[in-house]
């Protein structure tokens, strides 16, 4: 059994999707930040960056925070969705941890909370979230997924990308995305850990 402290965000759905992708049996506790509960101290002690998701796996004690080092810990686990290749693999999901996460999430601090406020900054993340979703683009016409095969690396950007409409964009100008997406929301782990730990709202679909 694996404990998952986590809320419905991006970062959140990255591994209630992957847990239940690996059918690895599992406990939620919710962490609402709107309450501020990853400030509370038996939540630090799990994750020190007071961050979602985190996890605590009964059968060795291990507890791990950041999603990128608990999909990757799942991964080597559970011996499955490494794509074709490991490394090939873990390079895409590095993308994600180090640029289209943070970027994403830029836009959705400027254009959507705080719209009109800081036009240069809302332009600069827009513009880099435009270069993002091509360079997705670009490697999806090569293939069905990120890495070969479905893989841990699609797990960690899909959440990013069901968010398109907070980030203002047309996945009809991205059309390899846009067909990774759908082809993705409709797996039924993807349809089940989209809502962990409570339903927020359907799954957008483009």
């Amino acid at each position: 059994m694996i404990d998952l402290y986590t809320w419905p965000t991006p970062n959140g759905r990255k591994i209630s999707i992957a847990l239940e992708e690996f059918a690895a049996p599992y406990a939620v506790h919710p962490v609402n930040l709107q309450n501020e509960e990853q400030l509370d101290e038996d939540f630090l002690a799990i994750s020190p960056n007071n961050k979602i998701p985190a996890i605590v796996d009964r059968e060795n004690g291990q507890t791990l925070m950041e999603s990128g080092a608990i999909l990757i810990y799942l991964a080597d686990k559970f011996d499955r969705f490494w794509g074709v290749e490991r490394y090939e693999t873990m390079q895409w999901l590095m993308l994600q941890m180090a640029g289209i996460g943070p970027m994403l999430g830029q836009v959705h601090y400027f254009s959507k909370y705080n719209s009109g406020k800081a036009p240069y900054a809302e332009e600069r993340f827009y513009n880099e979230a435009l270069r993002l979703y091509g360079v997705l683009d670009r490697r999806l016409a090569k293939g069905e997924f990120l890495c070969g095969s479905y893989s841990i690396a699609d797990m960690a950007t899909w959440p990013w990308i069901s968010r398109f409409e907070w980030q203002q964009i047309d996945l009809e100008a991205f059309p390899n995305v846009r067909r990774w997406y759908r082809q993705i929301a409709g797996r039924a782990a993807v349809q089940q850990g989209y809502h962990v730990p409570t339903y927020v709202n359907d799954i957008p679909m483009p």
